[in-house]
């Protein structure tokens, strides 16, 4: 074991089934480590010894899966990497960061995906990878010349009048179904108005 190895693991929203928390304990004794566990109504906690150190995994319950909960340091390189396959197989997301020799490079994790990495040494830091947006600037210059939300108000409009006149007409003829169906796509109407910010 490194001793100057460390992860830390923060902001964790990692979700879990029963099955696949004894999946973990089952590689936990694969790979040799000490353990024990507990589990409480609402509550799974999973003790493991590396070295001198006890890393207490929590689980709270969330309807019938498990949520991971809290922060965690590991100086050990073998349930780190576990863990870290653990945050990839369930798509979770996280912040890891790695301390190493006076530099620390800290991973965005998003749906097990990293998003961007960042290396932090002394004062400065650089970005060494950051994921594309999805959306690109092109994209953005594209949606605002675009005159479909100018086109859409006038049919907007139209449809408005054409669907009161029904309305009243239903009124009279007091036909419950049609004025259900008529107020159904008039409350249609009245969030794409919210929406072209009419």
């Amino acid at each position: 074991m490194n001793r100057n190895y460390e992860v830390e693991y923060c902001n964790l929203e990692l979700r879990f089934e029963r099955r696949q928390i004894q999946n973990l304990i089952r590689e936990l004794i694969q790979e040799g480590f000490s353990l024990y566990w507990s589990e409480t109504d609402g509550t799974f906690m999973v003790s493991i010894r590396t070295g001198r150190k006890l890393v207490k995994l929590h689980f709270e319950k969330v309807n019938d899966r498990y949520k991971i909960v809290g922060d965690y340091v590991i100086k050990d390189e073998r349930l780190s990497e576990l863990l870290e396959k653990l945050i990839n197989d369930t798509r979770g997301h996280a912040v890891v960061k790695r301390i190493k020799d006076r530099q620390i490079v800290i991973e965005n994790i998003m749906f097990g995906e990293i998003i961007r990495l960042v290396e932090v040494s002394g004062m400065e830091h650089r970005i060494i990878y950051q994921k594309k947006p999805c959306v690109t600037v092109e994209d953005m210059i594209q949606a605002f010349q675009s005159k479909r939300a100018e086109e859409r108000v006038h049919v907007v409009r139209m449809e408005l009048d054409y669907e009161l006149a029904r309305l009243s007409e239903a009124l009279e003829k007091q036909d419950e179904s049609l004025i259900e169906q008529i107020t159904q796509s008039l409350n249609e109407l009245r969030l794409e108005m919210l929406q072209l910010e009419m």
